[in-house]
């Protein structure tokens, strides 16, 4: 493959992540809403701050590369946050609610993983170094966050599971708290 064709490959994998990581910018805060655990809550805030960094540093690869800083539409990624939406209307009760917003948010995360995978090794062909670092860094906080919410998921998942078996926690509804006001 000649070297600009990797070059245009490479320049419209980072677009499709810069529209990636806009779309989750604006996800993000709608899934620290929908969750009921402070701990998950708190996980999606967090990231949130680490979201616009990665916004930050595929600006500063355009700027280097001297391109406009700007998304092609991934249609991906609209794909998970639109299914993580229709998750976040359905009528759980939080425990399960939670159980179902961490599914969702870690297939966003392997995507992201994925993505920025690709992007690294593209950046290594064309010797982009500080560009591999940057991206290597976006992958690590990428990896961590997915890990956040693996151990989230051994707390949540079994009170989920009770929670279905009539043991623990209560409907959102019977709290008084309806399922689109939180998810909106």
């Amino acid at each position: 493959m000649p070297k600009e064709s990797l070059q245009t490959l490479y320049v419209n994998e980072l677009r499709d992540l810069y529209s990636a990581e806009t779309q989750l910018v604006k996800a993000l805060p709608k899934m620290a809403k929908g969750a009921s655990n402070n701990q998950l809550r708190q996980a999606f805030e967090e990231h949130l701050r680490e979201t616009s960094e990665h916004v930050s540093r595929l600006e500063q690869i355009f700027d280097q590369l001297g391109e406009k800083a700007s998304g092609k539409k991934c249609v991906g990624m609209e794909g998970l946050v639109k299914e993580g939406a229709e998750t976040m209307r359905e009528d759980y009760g939080d425990e399960v609610m939670d159980a179902a917003i961490i599914g969702a948010a870690q297939r966003v995360e392997h995507y992201e993983m994925a993505a920025y995978g690709t992007a690294r090794a593209f950046a290594e062909l064309l010797e982009e170094n500080e560009h591999v670092s940057l991206l290597e860094q976006t992958l690590e906080e990428e990896k961590a966050a997915d890990q956040k919410l693996t151990q989230l998921s051994e707390e949540i998942n079994p009170k989920a599971a009770q929670a279905e078996e009539g043991k623990v926690g209560s409907s959102r509804e019977g709290r008084g708290t309806s399922r689109s006001r939180r998810a909106a």
